[in-house]
């Protein structure tokens, strides 16, 4: 599969691509998607394909099958929360789609989304670190002084942020701010839930040798059940921070399983690229391509116990 093109599904239209994934709707004028329909009502197929992105553009070449890991590790973290939160996965495969989609395919309830990313932190790394550094605080909440890249919070905080257009950045907000758009009790039923994940994950993670540091999750309400339900993937390393916790130091950068090598090689003199210009970056080189698809696989290997079942 092209990781830059969204593939023909029979039985499934396409209706949207993003930077990672393709959105498809059943065609009911087809048999596949007609029998798919009257099983499980309004649902939609979510593909996740190789594509890589930083720093608001999707790169090429992909990261060939990062697609699989940020599928099948969703999957097993939905399995590892059901007793939490309801989710969205009703199958983890679509009929009669090509062999090469198999592993990268969630058949989902559509879910009225809230328009809010529910972040949670429990160490001080990123856009928390750079607002920190400027007041003191993390989207409204106070933290202590003397924290560096990398420290431990004296425990997790939901540090909210608005959805961003394609291309743009998502923008730090307060629970008040959340409020105001959401309404008071559904903020804190968010911040509550985001919460109770991230506890959840960090201690799975952390008994594998893995720091959870922070990690974006996304709600919506199910139609069916009118039930707050977990939507989009949930706990990869797209959406997280995972760190090997024997080589956690606060005061620097930590080492990561993500595509932290692909963000290193676009600022550093050997791309050549300006990140402040207009000039799109360059094509990445193979050793950054092989050495990212590495981390992301060896996160699955470490939180699950397991290899790759694609």
């Amino acid at each position: 599969m092209d990781a830059m093109t969204a593939p023909t599904l029979p039985g499934w239209t396409h209706t949207y691509s993003g930077k990672v994934r393709d959105l498809y709707v059943p065609d009911t004028t087809q048999e596949e998607g007609a029998a798919v329909t009257e099983a499980h009502g309004d649902v939609v197929l979510v593909v996740a394909s190789d594509r890589v992105s930083a720093y608001d553009h999707v790169l090429s070449p992909g990261i060939p099958g990062k697609g699989v890991v940020l599928t099948q590790l969703s999957l097993w973290w939905f399995d590892q929360l059901a007793d939490l939160v309801p989710h969205h996965v009703v199958g983890a495969a679509a009929p009669d789609v090509p062999v090469d989609v198999l592993g990268r395919a969630m058949v989902c309830r559509r879910l009225d989304m809230f328009p809010v990313e529910c972040v949670a932190r429990g160490y001080l790394t990123g856009s928390g670190l750079a607002e920190y550094v400027t007041g003191g605080e993390v989207t409204g909440i106070p933290l202590p002084a003397g924290m560096v890249d990398g420290s431990r919070l004296p425990e997790p905080i939901f540090t909210p942020a608005t959805k961003a257009e394609l291309g743009e950045h998502d923008e730090n907000v307060t629970l008040a701010q959340v409020a105001e758009r959401i309404g008071a009790d559904r903020a804190e039923q968010l911040r509550d839930l985001t919460l109770a994940v991230y506890a959840r994950a960090e201690s799975i993670a952390r008994d594998r040798g893995v720091i959870l540091a922070d990690t974006k999750l996304e709600f919506g309400i199910d139609p069916t059940t009118g039930q707050v339900a977990l939507g989009d993937e949930v706990l990869t390393p797209d959406s997280s921070r995972f760190w090997p916790a024997d080589g956690w130091q606060p005061g620097r950068a930590q080492p990561s399983f993500d595509k932290q090598f692909v963000r290193d090689w676009l600022t550093s003199a050997e791309s050549g690229w300006d990140r402040s210009g207009d000039t799109p970056p360059p094509e990445l080189p193979a050793d950054v391509v092989e050495r990212t698809g590495e981390r992301y696989r060896e996160a699955y290997r470490r939180l699950t116990g397991t290899d790759l079942p694609f």
